[in-house]
């Protein structure tokens, strides 16, 4: 038996109908469908359609996942692995922290300097 789950960021009628009538035209069978509600509205924030069908399941090569991770994370990003030939200069890497990495991420020119607490000295 193969599985197949698709998920929908935008829950309405068009995007389930154009989902389901895609993978059932692939021969898949629609199994179920899992809402993922928001405590705020009503609506359904997110779905996921999960699909079904006879056949063997595809066999993962676990060997080459782990060593595409182990080059993905020497090189520090996806885009250091676009490099055509070893023989073109690369950029330098500089790594980045997490606090780092969100704040340009949020456009930020610099990030915020951590607050550093006060030290109390026991009275004698």
């Amino acid at each position: 038996m193969q599985y197949k789950v698709v998920e929908l960021s935008t829950v309405d009628e068009g995007a389930m109908e154009r989902a389901l009538n895609e993978w059932t035209a692939k021969g898949w069978n629609l199994d179920g469908v899992q809402f993922a509600m928001r405590e705020s509205s009503k609506r359904p924030a997110m779905a996921f359609i999960f699909f079904t069908r006879e056949g063997v399941a595809a066999e993962s090569d676990q060997d080459s996942a782990r060593a595409k991770l182990l080059r993905l994370s020497e090189s520090g990003s996806t885009a250091r692995m676009a490099w055509a030939s070893e023989s073109e200069p690369r950029p330098p890497f500089h790594p980045l922290s997490a606090h780092e990495r969100l704040a340009r991420l949020a456009g930020m020119d610099e990030p915020e300097p951590r607050e550093e607490g006060l030290t109390l000295e026991p009275e004698e």
